[in-house]
């Protein structure tokens, strides 16, 4: 289902009227669908009904504790990778025991936090790692769950900063060192391996490397299992890719062809399901990320001998990823505009040149006043929102069908004198 789109010219979420949110409650603003939210994970559900799997929301992307508690009533469980997001996953309601914790660095105190809540896994990621928790856990008088974090040494091709599964990256442990540290694992009296773990990577389009990290967990489990060790559980990670580019049709520069969690399964179930173990995954960006848009107003027009700049009251403190990532989203008026589009740099009030929501974008001749939406802005948008500049973080607002209802209130500048 196609939950923003025009009607009567007017860009709505489900069947709201963004402009009128804009109007009531500020902007920049970020809007997000709660019902594509639930769409997105019932389609998780669904496409590994046959199996027994769990999936985890990987809460970084986006952890408003109004989401996460949605995520909790929906059955997922969280991918977390500090302290603070165990924290906010508890009081979201998602029990301790389904809770997987990431992170190449966990901090002592974050793992005795976890250990005392008890939670369903330790990610680990290098031997030292381990080391760690065995000692912490065996003063605790507990046994820590633990499952080892493999580096296939498999590259996405996709943009650096985003991929995880190469050799070069800090990430996890090499796969051809791995099989040795699960045995090694097996015999510390703190530790009770339970499973074994992977991320490749995000904003993934070719399931064909799900499909690689899959054969490769086959044959590691296939291994662990002649050593007489049992594995409960395969964790395939999170990093299925979202539209970008052509979310609303009739302002579409480009189109990209987004794998389903379908296409997932398809490609990983019939080699997982024979090894007799649950399936974990862990989508953060493809459950939020279509799911929000970040509305910002336009403050003024401004041109150069060389270019048309577009400046708009949303920036990098806002939503970071072009600036961090050269990301594209797509930017849309929430009134349709006819006529001809004109090239332009849409960029923010932030005192940096890397400042920028679109660079060279060919879009509808908008004037001050205009609302503008930044589209698939749900994920990794208001996470990273920062207060550069002393700026308040947006409002964030979400729509059940005609309803609305703020989920964050804008920050008050007052609270930079705590």
């Amino acid at each position: 289902m196609q939950f923003f789109s025009y009607k009567d010219n007017e860009l709505h979420v489900e069947n709201m009227a963004i402009e009128k949110l804009a109007q009531q409650y500020g902007t920049p603003m970020y809007v997000y669908s709660m019902n594509s939210l639930i769409e997105k994970v019932k389609a998780y559900q669904q496409a590994f009904a046959d199996v027994k799997h769990t999936i985890f929301y990987a809460q970084k992307a986006n952890e408003n504790i109004n989401i996460l508690k949605l995520m909790a009533s929906l059955g997922c469980g969280a991918d977390i990778v500090s302290g603070g997001e165990l924290f906010l996953a508890l009081k979201a309601g998602i029990p301790a025991n389904r809770i997987v914790y990431a992170s190449v660095g966990k901090t002592d105190a974050e793992i005795e936090q976890a250990l005392n809540a008890g939670i369903c896994a330790f990610n680990v990621e290098s031997p030292q790692e381990l080391e760690v928790i065995n000692e912490m856990a065996i003063k605790m008088d507990k046994q820590a769950p633990v499952a080892i974090r493999i580096n296939p040494n498999i590259d996405i091709h996709g943009h650096p900063y985003i991929s995880t599964g190469k050799s070069m990256n800090k990430f996890g442990i090499d796969y051809d060192d791995s099989l040795a540290l699960i045995r090694h694992a097996a015999n510390l009296d703190g530790i009770k391996i339970v499973g074994i773990h992977s991320h490749i990577g995000s904003q993934i389009l070719n399931v064909e490397y799900f499909a690689a990290a899959a054969q490769k967990f086959l044959q590691m489990v296939r291994s662990l299992q002649k050593s007489g060790i049992k594995v409960e559980h395969v964790d395939m990670g999170g990093g299925l890719g979202v539209n970008y580019k052509s979310i609303i049709p009739e302002y579409a520069e480009d189109s990209l062809v987004i794998p389903t969690p379908v296409d997932l399964a398809k490609k990983v179930k019939h080699v997982l399901k024979p090894l007799d173990c649950e399936i974990y995954f862990e989508p953060g960006r493809s459950i939020v990320g279509e799911a929000g848009a970040l509305i910002t107003k336009v403050l003024y027009r401004k041109e150069t001998n060389v270019k048309k700049f577009i400046v708009v009251d949303a920036g990098m403190s806002d939503l970071i990823r072009p600036s961090l990532y050269q990301a594209y989203h797509q930017i849309v008026p929430l009134q349709k505009i006819e006529g001809d589009l004109e090239k332009v740099d849409v960029v923010g009030p932030i005192c940096e040149t890397g400042d920028f929501l679109a660079q060279n974008r060919n879009m509808p001749e908008v004037q001050r006043g205009d609302f503008l939406a930044v589209m698939t802005a749900g994920a990794y948008g208001f996470s990273l929102a920062n207060n550069y500049n002393a700026r308040p973080r947006p409002v964030e607002v979400w729509v059940d069908g005609d309803k609305a209802e703020i989920i964050r209130e804008r920050e008050n500048v007052e609270r930079f004198l705590e």
